[in-house]
């Protein structure tokens, strides 16, 4: 079992900024950079370089002198890293320790004379033997510099330099020995004392203290260094604690500060990047990777961040050109090809994507999330047997003690224990046995809720059986020229559903998975108006409502196995009883979510008239002052001193949505909640929440019930009299109970597009094509929760859907259940290759 952290490739962190003053100064000088002319060598960075990252070269930076080529050539606490400095990257990184004993004593000789380190004496003595410490510092010989620097205080207790130099050799001994970083912060803490108006002891003294957690003492001493004297250095290091910290528009400040004192930093303009980036301002984002890229053209961090941010917006083919620019810079640069081959997967590139992640393993055998993905990419394609061995990798890697487990770590046990039950059953028909029903309920229970896999009394999947095979490549030719034209309106109807909005980027594998779920669901639908049974869970019955949307909840399980896409209702009475909550954070501190920014102001209109209704019942002599306080808000944060009129608000407050019945006229169901806590701007939680708990599951069920057993009685009559009328009607009931659905928010992952795929099938059957897509900005799910009812929301709904009479040549596609009853069957089309749909005309469209 190996550690899962590696301290970083290349000697010591000392070395390494040799290396840098090597490089940078025409004498070959290699003295430790410790004064205004050569600051501290980077111990936070080099200490958090070596958490974040592992196996690495990396740079030192190299002082005021070189403050440009510091920009260029900073290894980050973000783990960016310039490959200028990596090791065997020229002659000018030749290691230091090769240095004889003569070169050493010409170098110390060379420092004393020009007073180039921290604190210089009037003694030309005493500076000779000061600068020979030093240059031992700069040799990697901690111990022996350590010697002689308390040599010399033996007879000056008081000398300043030795008490600084020493510090700093107990700091690049290592501060994983607590004993190191206390002494080092003693000394350096001593020096301070006696000489409280040097800037560089305070960085020095910041950058022991941040790898030790102790982020808001060294914050406070880059301040005072700040205050003592400026740079462009200090405000960018102390930029990225607050990055670390999350606070990111204080993060953002001093980047900008800090590029104003120097343009020419890429580094800075890639961190100021990053703050838009983690705040959901992506495009302010990608025009500052932009900038960093001028300024440097082989930028790898800068393409690679590009690259993300493009992905994040939804834009496939400009992601995919960033990363393929960084991959040219360096072609085994891990993140990048990790990122990649996320993106490819998320795109439903499997092939590609797992051939980012194999190639991420050579590089890196021990990543854990690209051993994750290879694990599951593999699965995804059902070929189980290799998807298992590398999940059993990810499991066998336990953290170690205190050590938090890694995402994929927690992870892993679900998705082995679901690839070894969809192996088992890859050949026994779909209509004989149910996931939901299956699998334990304390399973279920802690998947969907991402909990650590403690489950009493578990007992495992069997192991995967020999006499069931992996599934083998389909060639999209092999099929028959009708199932050809199946696959290729499926992949046309899939892409209807497609969101244009940040955060949703477009995955052909779903598209596919969830266009066949809408064939499936109008065959279904048509034949169970035509008074057709149907096979459902070993069991031949007329179809109802949930059988519907199970239909489009098997292909959306396995166009993704990482996802668990389970009923909630079916989940144990226990958990039930407590209810589900389905959480999305809007705004959390300064992050904001962009998927659902187009929402904010209609939210936040609700949540004016709700506080209204609120004090004219509970501070009716404050209504006054409440409202013309109201009538200011304009965005979130505005709200908070509004909470403060009342001091059972005062911290925050919920609001509650309510979803008005069509069964019962007057009646109200509890719809989504909405939070809002916090005391400043940067410090709030904006939230909706839909608690999914038994009596409001039943509530809801009763409505979609009523529904349901209407749209079945009049899609019958629909049937022998497709008069507009009848149509109409349907189309109405169709969108009524998705309304439901989408507020009862029934499964633990999916519900958007599986109530989509739902809407277009069943409309399908009425006769009616959906040929508008969702507009820019919009969530199907989101227009429903937001909707004042049912009919608001098919308004909505019908305005982009821009219905349409179907064609007749649906009805000649072949039955989406026969032709593909297995799991196997369903994984072979869901991989097949349909490049050519996009050559020819579909025929139904």
């Amino acid at each position: 079992m190996r550690p899962r952290k590696m301290a970083p490739a290349g000697g010591s962190g000392a070395v390494r900024g040799l290396w840098v003053l090597l490089a940078t100064l025409a004498l070959a000088l290699a003295a430790l950079a410790l004064t205004e002319q050569y600051p501290a060598l980077s111990l936070l960075k080099q200490e958090l370089h070596r958490q974040r990252q592992g196996p690495a070269g990396g740079c030192a930076s190299a002082g005021e002198w070189a403050e440009q080529y510091s920009a260029e050539c900073d290894s980050s606490f973000l783990h960016f890293h310039e490959s200028d400095c990596d090791i065997g990257g020229s002659s000018s990184c030749e290691s230091v320790l090769s240095l004889n004993t003569e070169k050493i004593l010409s170098q110390a000789k060379l420092l004393a004379e020009q007073k180039r380190f921290p604190f210089a004496t009037d003694n030309d003595n005493t500076n000779e033997e000061l600068a020979l410490a030093y240059v031992l510092i700069g040799n990697g010989l901690y111990d022996e510099a350590i010697r002689h620097f308390s040599t010399m205080l033996q007879e000056e207790p008081e000398l300043v330099s030795a008490i600084y130099g020493r510090g700093i050799a107990y700091g690049k001994k290592g501060l994983h020995d607590m004993k190191n970083a206390e002494l080092a912060l003693f000394e350096l803490s001593r020096v301070i004392s006696l000489e409280p108006d040097h800037p560089e002891v305070f960085e020095q003294r910041a950058e022991i203290l941040s790898p030790l957690g102790r982020i808001s003492e060294a914050l406070s001493d880059l301040t005072r260094a700040i205050q003592l004297q400026p740079s462009a250095r200090l405000y960018r290091h102390r930029g990225t604690l607050y990055f670390i910290s999350e606070d990111y528009a204080t993060a953002h400040e001093d980047f900008q500060h800090s590029l104003e004192l120097n343009k020419n930093q890429p580094i800075a303009m890639l961190y100021k990047g990053l703050t838009f980036f983690h705040r959901g301002l992506l495009k302010e984002a990608i025009e500052s990777f932009k900038e960093a890229l001028k300024q440097k053209a082989d930028f790898i961090d800068a393409y690679k961040s590009l690259g993300q941010a493009y992905r994040e917006l939804g834009n496939f083919d400009a992601a995919t050109e960033s990363f393929q620019k960084a991959l040219l810079l360096n072609q085994n640069h891990v993140q990048t090809l990790q990122l990649k081959g996320m993106m490819l997967y998320h795109h439903g590139s499997l092939d590609e994507a797992l051939k980012n992640f194999k190639r991420c393993l050579q590089l890196e055998p021990y990543n854990e999330v690209c051993q994750y993905m290879k694990g599951l990419s593999h699965v995804a394609m059902g070929q189980f047997y290799e998807g298992i061995k590398a999940q059993t990798k990810v499991m066998l890697n336990d953290p170690l003690p205190g050590q938090k487990a890694s995402p994929e770590y927690l992870k892993v046990k679900y998705l082995r224990e679901y690839s070894r039950y969809l192996h088992a059953h890859l050949d026994t028909p779909l209509t004989e046995y149910n996931i939901d029903i299956d699998l334990p309920g304390n399973f279920k229970d802690h998947w969907a809720k991402n909990l650590p896999f403690l489950i009493e009394n578990y007992e495992e999947q069997p192991g995967l059986q020999p006499h069931i095979k992996d599934v083998l490549f389909q060639n999209f030719e092999s099929y028959k020229p009708d199932v050809q034209e199946l696959v290729c309106v499926a992949d046309h109807l899939g892409s209807m559903m497609q969101y244009e909005t940040p955060g949703f980027l477009p995955n052909k594998r779903i598209h596919r998975a969830m266009g066949l779920a809408t064939l499936e669901v109008m065959q279904a639908v048509q034949r169970t108006w035509a008074n057709s049974k149907v096979r459902m869970n070993g069991k031949t019955r007329l179809m109802q409502w949930r059988d519907m949307f199970d239909i489009a909840v098997k292909w959306r399980r396995i166009a993704d196995p990482d996802q668990p896409v389970l009923w909630l209702d079916q989940m144990p009475a226990r958990s039930l009883s407590r209810g589900f909550n389905n959480h999305i954070n809007l705004i959390r501190g300064q992050v904001i979510n962009m998927r659902y920014l187009e929402y904010f102001e209609k939210i936040l209109h609700f949540i004016k008239d709700r506080i209204l209704v609120y004090h004219g019942a509970n501070n009716p002599k404050g209504l006054l002052e409440v409202r013309e306080a109201l009538e200011k808000v304009h965005k979130v944060e505005d709200l908070l001193p509004i909470m403060k009129f009342n001091s059972k608000t005062r911290d925050g407050f919920t609001v509650n949505t309510k979803v008005p019945s069509l069964k019962d006229q007057g009646k109200e169901y509890d719809g989504f909640t909405i939070t809002i806590t916090g005391d400043k701007v940067g410090n709030i939680l904006f939230s909706v929440e839909t608690q999914t708990t038994e009596e409001r599951t039943q509530l809801y069920h009763a409505e979609i019930d009523a529904l349901y057993k209407d749209l079945t009685a009049k899609g019958k009559i629909l049937i022998l009299s497709a008069e507009l009328g009848e149509v109409d009607a349907v189309c109405n009931l169709i969108l009524s109970l998705v309304y439901y659905f989408y507020n009862l928010m029934p499964l633990s992952r999916g519900s958007s597009v599986i109530a989509y795929s739902v809407i277009m099938g069943a409309l399908m059957a009425s006769g009616k094509e959906v040929s508008g897509k969702i507009p820019k900005g919009k969530l199907v799910d989101f227009e429903a929760m937001t909707a004042p009812g049912s009919e608001a929301f098919s308004k909505i709904a019908r305005s982009w859907m821009n219905l349409k009479s179907i064609s007749p040549s649906y009805k000649s596609l072949p039955s989406v259940s026969e032709t593909f009853p297995t799991l196997r069957t369903m994984i072979e089309v869901l991989n097949t290759d349909s490049s050519h749909c996009l050559k020819k005309t579909i025929v139904v469209v």
